[in-house]
């Protein structure tokens, strides 16, 4: 898993169709841990911060800039 990259794309929400809204992307919490699993951190639908498999996400990169603007807001 690349940590360099902060942000993910939803490209798989089943079984999480009410957690996951695809082509959606998601600000990445890091875990260690949860990255040693193949695991992904997020915020999702529910504003909680939830572990999903890796492979209902593709990491994005992302200008420097817009990853500042996001990140705070």
């Amino acid at each position: 898993m690349n940590t360099q990259k902060h942000f993910v794309l939803c490209i798989d929400n089943s079984g999480y169709e009410a957690s996951l809204i695809t082509r959606k992307m998601y600000q990445v919490i890091p875990d260690e841990q949860a990255e040693k699993d193949d695991l992904i951190r997020i915020i999702d639908e529910s504003s909680e911060d939830y572990l999903y498999h890796a492979s209902h996400f593709v990491f994005i990169a992302l200008p420097a800039e817009i990853e500042r603007v996001l990140a705070v807001a």
